[in-house]
């Protein structure tokens, strides 16, 4: 995935809204006013792309502990 897809993908969802709240940088997504996904541009263009996801804390460990690519945010 390339981050125009990912951008794609996420703005494709219902009530799905794009900004740059915090600099030029930082891609983010929000649903009703609410953040729910960002990424760095420059990261994914430098080979280093990830995407921090809101999630239920307790889901969350519960991801990283089965998958070691998942990282906390």
């Amino acid at each position: 995935m390339n981050i125009e897809d990912y951008r794609d993908y996420s703005i494709a969802k219902k009530e799905v809204t794009e900004h740059f709240p915090f600099d030029d940088d930082v891609l983010v997504f929000k649903v009703c006013n609410k953040m729910f996904a960002l990424a760095s541009l420059l990261k994914w263009e430098k080979g280093e792309a990830f995407i921090n996801l809101k999630c239920n804390p307790e889901y969350a460990q519960e991801l990283r502990a089965e998958f070691e690519s998942i990282k906390p945010g």
